[in-house]
């Protein structure tokens, strides 16, 4: 229990002394965090996204439960057709794992769950030699969804993350309508979503992707094959390389598309990542045709809106070239944001365009 100096009631949580986040506090009322608490929390978060967002179709893949957006914070887990990926970013959820994969075990539909804990963040958490938990049938290899009316391989246990990036699904339909007859460069492609519904639903006259991984690159080939878009060409490469490349080579895109990953995981890091966001945006900016669309993304929670936008308009200016911002967007609605913790709004994604 969470109180007062003087002893007033604020909230209960639960505490884990070697973690930064010393306490998690979950809720504001003087009852139990009981079993009937966390399997109450999981049933809201599926009726968020079956009844109220109508998520819940066959292949579909969606964020089930977000952490603190859904009041649980140290608990993420992601849904794959019939399968869920879980990931516990806390000592004390990890503790209780039992009873909540019991739970997420008992949704409809659900098939396999495979559980661990996140990367990075388990260390911070005191979280050490975790064991990997499979309940149910785990899938004998890639999962197959779709998002947009378009197909993907998904790898749930060596992809990053959970696999794919669901919380950019709306912002790849709102960039595909910049595309049309555009020659699309998209960095930090991951397996090519941009890259195809840049193509699929933008009509773009060719897209190329690029990304430092390799296994990233092979998946996001198979995945333009599997729903015909031979137009769609990846590369393995430097974000920063490669534009240095393209531009000596005199060439110029109509969209250049960038999602890099997290740069600033704790405090400290946020100076050094602005700075890395400033070289990036500038060498995009610089490799843009007049009127070209720059798609601008950062998934730092740490780095607010105001932070990203005043780097934007450092690299424009940097670039000589003014910039319009046309469309500030974010996360996914499966990925809400809790009015009590803003720090939830952590995914930038601003459409802008280049003059000059």
């Amino acid at each position: 229990m969470l109180a007062t100096r003087e002893g007033q009631f604020i909230a209960r949580g639960l505490y884990n002394p070697a973690s930064t986040i010393r306490v998690r506090l979950y809720r504001w009322d003087d009852e139990p965090l009981d079993e009937a608490f966390w399997v109450g929390r999981i049933a809201a978060a599926e009726r968020l996204r079956t009844s109220l967002l109508g998520l819940a179709a066959p292949g579909a893949a969606y964020r089930l439960v977000a952490s603190e957006s859904d009041g649980v914070s140290g608990l993420t887990v992601d849904r794959y057709d019939h399968h869920l990926v879980v990931r516990f970013s806390s000592l004390a959820l990890f503790h209780r794992r039992d009873l909540l994969l019991a739970q997420l075990a008992r949704i409809k539909g659900v098939q396999g769950l495979l559980a661990r804990a996140e990367k990075g963040v388990a260390e911070r958490e005191g979280l050490t030699d975790l064991p990997e938990t499979i309940l149910g049938a785990p899938p004998a290899g890639p999962v197959l969804i779709e998002e947009n009316q378009l197909a993907y391989r998904v790898d749930l246990q060596g992809g990053q993350k959970t696999g794919f990036y669901l919380d950019h699904r709306d912002n790849r339909l709102a960039t595909a309508r910049y595309c049309r007859d555009r020659r699309v460069l998209d960095l930090f492609c991951y397996t090519g979503a941009f890259s195809l519904s840049a193509l699929f639903h933008g009509a773009a006259a060719s897209t190329l992707g690029i990304d430092g991984s390799a296994s990233a690159i092979e998946r996001a080939r198979e995945n333009a094959a599997l729903n015909g878009l031979d137009r769609a060409r990846f590369e393995t490469g430097d974000a920063l390389e490669s534009i240095a490349r393209l531009r000596d080579q005199g060439e110029r895109f109509g969209v250049v598309i960038c999602d890099p990953p997290k740069f600033a995981r704790r405090a400290k890091d946020v100076e050094s990542a602005l700075k890395g966001y400033a070289r990036l945006y500038r060498a995009a900016i610089e490799i843009l045709e007049p009127d070209g669309v720059l798609v601008a993304c950062s998934c730092s929670g740490l780095v607010d809106r105001v932070m990203f936008s005043d780097v934007l308009a450092s690299a424009a200016e940097l670039a000589g070239r003014p910039l319009q911002i046309l469309e500030q967007r974010g996360q996914a609605p499966d990925h809400p944001v809790a009015a009590s913790c803003l720090e939830t709004d952590y995914l930038k994604c601003l459409i802008c365009r280049v003059e000059g």
